[in-house]
């Protein structure tokens, strides 16, 4: 069966009215939004002096903010919810500003917000290397999977590693595993926030906990790391 990644794109406005672009500060701007309104975005770069665009973020990753830190001071997040931008304040350690063009608001992310998702990452990364059996969560879905780096996880002979593979994922039903004492997550990074128990194959690598053999572009590419679906 094929499958087709339609990019919906909103008819919503999202300039910014006078009132509210006079709250931002004066300094270097790095733009962000959903690949909703990744069509408009120019309007907003008009409005920002010295803006550079980092492109659209998805949810699970802000990778690309990565890239373009050391060129801003903060960051404007076009878009509704504090869902995506808690990523780019977690990748960047910025600050991160919300022009919500729904509701017409304007706001500073809660930086403790974002502390808080570290807290709980490096928690987990310390329960992680306590563990001696560990459950390996692999996606079946198409531009989810990540078949490959789990397999190469299991080959490591510091713990005992078992593959669990699911197309819908059920925390539920892994409650069926008692013996596993943690979970290692391939799918989208996001399955991981705030569980107990449970941390990022991403994560691991991140914090030098995890080293892999192969280089990154012998993976397959999930969707939150690529622009399936997008035009240019």
């Amino acid at each position: 069966m094929k499958t087709m990644h339609v990019h919906a794109k909103s008819s919503l406005d999202i300039t910014i009215p006078p009132d509210k672009l006079m709250q931002l500060p004066k300094q270097k701007w790095g733009v962000v939004t959903t690949v909703q309104h990744t069509h408009k975005i120019g309007t907003v770069l008009k409005q920002l002096e010295s803006a550079q665009l980092a492109g659209q973020v998805l949810g699970c990753n802000a990778t690309e903010t990565e890239l373009v830190k050391d060129k801003v001071d903060a960051w404007l997040f076009v878009g509704s919810g504090e869902f995506h931008p808690i990523q780019v304040a977690m990748k960047t350690g910025q600050d991160v500003w919300l022009w919500n063009p729904a509701a017409q608001e304007m706001g500073l992310l809660d930086k403790n917000i974002a502390k808080k998702f570290e807290a709980h990452k490096r928690a987990e990364l310390l329960n992680f290397m306590h563990a001696k059996r560990v459950g390996i969560i692999v996606s079946t879905k198409i531009g989810q999977k990540n078949l490959v780096r789990a397999l190469e996880l299991a080959k490591k002979k510091d713990k005992e590693y078992y593959i669990f593979a699911c197309d819908e994922l059920d925390m539920r039903q892994f409650e069926n595993f008692s013996f596993i004492e943690f979970w290692v997550n391939t799918a989208c990074p996001r399955i991981a926030d705030e569980k107990t128990a449970m941390v990022n194959v991403d994560d691991l690598i991140e914090a030098g906990v995890l080293a892999l053999e192969k280089e990154n572009m012998a993976y397959e590419v999930p969707i939150w790391k690529s622009k399936m679906g997008l035009g240019k």
